[in-house]
């Protein structure tokens, strides 16, 4: 293990330029991915805070006790589903309506607003099916009048969501065949510029396992190193487009390293791809 090592390091020194575009190429690549992560991210949690606006409004009749909306309110709140349910009278409900008119809170001056239970849903239990289910329950109350949940806002957002998720998928694994291919170019051009060195040591009896295994190594510590530089590009990208477009987020460690785990995976698996099929040309 530890002259696998030193070959690996090795082949560093011995072709500097060449290893600098491999580790450059995968950098670039791996770059494009995380751009398309970012991205993905971003979309991801403008998403989530729009469910996060995903609510019921159950209206109550003019008149029902207090006591009857309570228990409501308290049996409602207890649903798997249900994040929070709150009780809002009729004056919380025209105060409501002239704070988010604004300009136009005039319009409601003297104006009687019904009373209402608001229920806010658990992440998980935001899609349409889940929506409708918890607001048949609450339409089942004698005194619920009317019940409303933008039913065709929620399925749209659910569908923009299914839509991002599987273009997500597919986009993520086309980024990922291409940065294979790009590292197994550049470990095909190191393992053609040691054609000779390979034959010498198939002469002595050297194994193709034997062989085979600085590379890897190579591919390893090449993809390593163009994570980092990935990594680090992409978080200078996203520093340019929060001064200059609009604020996003970035990955957080645990993506970071899975980001970095990836470029060494892609990488050994490009050199796995490459050294096996090439290999045996030599």
């Amino acid at each position: 293990m530890t002259r696998t090592i030193r070959d690996a390091l090795l082949a560093f020194r011995r072709t500097p330029l060449l290893s600098a575009l491999s580790v450059t190429t995968i950098a670039f690549s791996l770059f494009a991915f995380g751009l398309f992560g970012l991205v993905a991210l971003n979309i991801r949690e403008a998403l989530d805070r729009l469910e996060d606006r995903v609510e019921i409004r159950a209206f109550v009749v003019d008149g029902t006790p207090p006591e009857a909306v309570a228990q409501a309110v308290s049996d409602v709140a207890s649903y798997p589903e249900v994040l929070s349910a709150t009780m809002v009278t009729p004056t919380q409900a025209l105060a409501r309506a002239q704070k988010e008119l604004g300009d136009f809170r005039d319009v409601f001056e003297g104006a009687t607003l019904p009373g209402s239970i608001d229920i806010r849903l658990r992440p998980g239990f935001r899609d349409p099916a889940s929506v409708r289910r918890v607001a048949a329950r609450a339409k089942a109350y004698s005194f619920v009048d009317d019940i409303r949940f933008g039913e065709e806002w929620i399925e749209k957002l659910y569908r923009l969501r299914n839509i991002a998720g599987i273009a997500g998928i597919v986009l993520g694994l086309a980024f990922a065949a291409v940065s294979v291919i790009i590292i197994g170019a550049s470990i095909r051009m190191a393992v053609l510029a040691r054609s000779k060195e390979i034959s010498i040591m198939r002469l002595v009896g050297a194994t193709d396992a034997y062989i085979r295994r600085p590379f890897l190594l190579e591919g390893l510590l090449k993809g390593v190193a163009g994570g980092v530089i990935a990594l680090l590009f992409t978080w200078l990208a996203r520093l340019l487009i929060d001064r200059y477009i609009i604020e996003t987020v970035f990955f957080d460690q645990r993506l970071a390293a899975l980001g970095l785990l990836f470029g060494a995976l892609i990488g050994l698996l490009g050199s796995t791809v490459s050294v096996g099929r090439h290999l045996r040309r030599v």
